[in-house]
């Protein structure tokens, strides 16, 4: 029997790369997406898998609940959280219906359609999830000339990142793998709906994010960074944050004094 992956974000970019590589893999499909022209010529272009299209908005709460049901109620092998929406501008310039937009799918939508899967998958005591995120998360502390100004979208891959290393703990030992995904700059449609011309960077395809997110799911990575060599950086990174918050006391800081 073929297994079973749901991939959102699945019209363009990481999302599509995905669809591409888990057909050849042989894996059955719900694709999800806003745009049904899309979802229904990858189905026509691949007769040799199902491909189950969803016409859904993360951006929605209906858009949520619709893919949440299906994570509960399907059994999925993998899920990949991939949706997202290209609202990359200072905290101050972004409108708030574009803030919310951003924060439904990229926090809200993650986190529900995460949780519902979790539970069945804990069942079946198997299955894989990878929320895709960005290094961006860890660009946190960078000056301003260095990274352009993007607290919210920032924050929002941040959630991600954190919330996969805490799931990860609370799975371990239930056959249940969590996997952040985290690239750097990917070419794909996300820069030029933003406005931005990116064609002079080097840029990571999509097919290469997703090889690396699976190979990575093979070596148990929790994060899976596809341009970093030398993953003792990151490691050096985790090892840091656990120092500081083991680090804590209930007297005051002398600083603070």
């Amino acid at each position: 029997m073929n297994k079973l992956a749901l991939v959102t974000g699945a019209t363009s970019g990481i999302g599509a790369a995905f669809a591409e590589r888990l057909a050849a893999d042989g894996y059955n499909l719900i694709l999800v997406g806003r745009r049904k022209e899309r979802l229904d010529e990858f189905a026509a272009a691949h007769p040799e898998v199902s491909v189950a299209s969803v016409v859904a908005d993360l951006a929605t709460d209906d858009g949520i609940a619709t893919v949440a049901d299906l994570a509960a109620s399907e059994p999925l092998d993998l899920l990949v959280n991939n949706a997202g929406v290209a609202h990359y501008m200072p905290m101050a310039d972004l409108p708030a219906d574009k803030a919310r937009e951003l924060l439904s799918v990229k926090v809200l939508a993650p986190t529900l359609i995460t949780r519902a899967a979790v539970g069945p998958m804990q069942s079946r005591g198997a299955g894989a999830i990878i929320n895709v995120a960005g290094m961006i998360a860890f660009s946190g502390p960078a000056d301003k000339s260095l990274m352009p100004r993007r607290a919210t979208y920032a924050g929002s891959l941040a959630h991600l990142v954190a919330m996969s290393q805490a799931l990860s703990a609370e799975l371990d030992g239930t056959g249940v793998q969590v996997q952040v995904l985290c690239p750097g700059v990917v070419a794909t449609e996300f820069h030029t709906r933003q406005g931005m011309d990116l064609s002079a960077i080097p840029r990571m395809t999509a097919a290469d994010v997703v090889t690396a997110g699976l190979r990575g799911l093979e070596l148990g990575e929790v994060v899976a960074a596809p341009g970093v060599e030398d993953m003792s950086l990151l490691e050096d990174v985790f090892r840091a944050d656990l120092a500081a918050f083991g680090g804590q006391s209930t007297e005051l800081a002398t600083r603070y004094r």
